[in-house]
């Protein structure tokens, strides 16, 4: 599956979302300068939000196609896993990772963070959580479930911050582990997006196992969400919460 984010980067970054402002602004003010580490920086959506707020920003990219995207929009990238990737003796204000940190090892990746982070850095890791409406849900699940009965993720199923608190916590506990940081603390950001349906439908491609279906079976999901949101009126309102685990690099 982590494979399949690369298929489309245009795509994905397109139709992913962006993080809140006042996320990106609270990691700038709580950390002691700005030269930012960006894991798993995919199509550079994270990095670009910090280097328009002032940043100097390096990414970290396992997927070579997702580095090129975000390359060609001017961020500087590696391409390696955070485990294996060398600093070169390089230190860091922040280190952030969007949507990504559950690919990291939280023991190895939480070492390499606390290596290369100066004291006083913060490192915060995030996640979308979300909420569509009930009908919209439910026509997504229902569909995958008919293509898909036997995939290890369900899609549709609720999305809300619950389903990613023990993500959060295990990257909390990874902190703790290292013993390199202190000011452990979980930060919440509500906010919603009005989807159109075609908007909506661009996206699930970029979802999880829909990244390998066959186009007969994703046009079989897409056909049956499109329907679902134009009895709803052709779009819909998305509830998010963009949810942090982060912590302060000690002296």
């Amino acid at each position: 599956m982590a494979e399949g984010f690369g298929v489309d980067p245009d795509r994905y970054d397109r139709t992913r979302p962006h993080y809140p402002d006042e996320l990106v602004n609270r990691i700038i003010s709580t950390s002691p300068g700005r030269a930012v580490l960006d894991v798993g920086c995919g199509t550079g959506i994270v990095a670009r939000q910090f280097r328009d707020a002032g940043c100097t920003v390096l990414g970290v990219e396992p997927d070579a196609r997702m580095a090129a995207f975000a390359r060609s929009t001017g961020i500087d990238v590696e391409v390696s896993t955070l485990e294996e990737w060398s600093s070169d003796g390089r230190l860091f204000d922040v280190v952030v990772a969007g949507m990504t940190w559950h690919w990291v090892d939280p023991v190895a990746g939480s070492a390499k963070v606390a290596s290369v982070l100066r004291p006083g850095g913060r490192v915060a890791v995030f996640w979308h959580a979300f909420e569509m409406p009930a009908a919209v849900a439910a026509a997504l699940a229902d569909a995958f479930a008919q293509v898909l009965p036997d995939a290890p993720v369900k899609m549709g199923t609720t999305q809300g911050v619950a389903l990613y608190q023990p993500g959060l916590d295990k990257a909390l506990d990874g902190f703790r582990s290292e013993g390199g940081f202190a000011d452990f603390d979980q930060w919440r950001f509500d906010w919603d997006r009005v989807y159109t349906k075609d908007e909506w439908l661009d996206q699930i491609p970029t979802q999880g196992t829909m990244t390998s279906l066959p186009a007969e079976k994703l046009d079989q999901i897409l056909s049956t969400v499109g329907a679902a949101i134009d009895e709803l009126g052709g779009s819909f309102t998305m509830k998010y919460s963009t949810v942090a685990a982060t912590a302060v690099r000690s002296g």
